[in-house]
């Protein structure tokens, strides 16, 4: 199984909102198997396609229940507020408390094109908002409050006594050199 690198913070991909699939095909369903295996071996419980550079509208997961994949996924309702501390595969090692609502009802299809309702509360609704924010552009640190951002841009680039160097990747992506 190919493994696909998984694009951090920095990398251009991220910022991109992703393209309907219009057709459901055998490298769909390959895609989604490395796709698999890129998020287990992370290790993580979601993966978007633009977190690996595919500009496409779907996401793999499993959160313990088995491995699953929503095409064109929407977020049609959502109700609730649950606080929960959240990382991102393509943030590696930081994490925030943020809030988000608590249910969701989330509909797309999968790899038999068949339409997914999937009704969805806390950690699964999270997962689903989640990756539903890769595919539209948008990152975790997006959801972050003023101090909150400012910190973590602080992690990010290194900056302040006790942060230490910007993340390599991060570092690279953002024009830095190993001199700087």
């Amino acid at each position: 199984m190919v493994m696909n690198a998984i694009r951090v913070i920095g990398d251009p991909v991220l910022r991109i909102k992703a393209t309907e699939i219009t057709e459901i095909t055998e490298n769909l369903d390959l895609l989604t198997k490395e796709m698999l295996a890129t998020m287990y071996s992370a290790p993580g419980i979601g993966l978007a396609a633009p977190q690996i550079g595919i500009q496409k509208r779907l996401f793999v997961y499993d959160w313990g229940t088995g491995p699953g994949v929503l095409i064109n996924p929407e977020i049609k309702e959502s109700d609730g507020e649950w606080v929960f501390e959240e990382g991102c595969l393509s943030i590696p090692g930081l994490s925030w408390e943020l809030v988000r609502p608590k249910q969701i009802y989330i509909v797309g299809i999968d790899l038999d094109g068949n339409e997914v309702s999937i009704e969805a509360d806390e950690l699964e609704a999270r997962l689903f908002q989640h990756e539903m924010d890769h595919l539209d552009g948008v990152l975790l640190v997006d959801h972050l409050d003023a101090d909150q951002r400012r910190e973590a841009n602080k992690t990010l680039m290194g900056i302040g006594d006790d942060t230490g160097s910007p993340l390599p990747i991060v570092g690279e992506n953002l024009g830095f050199t190993k001199s700087e």
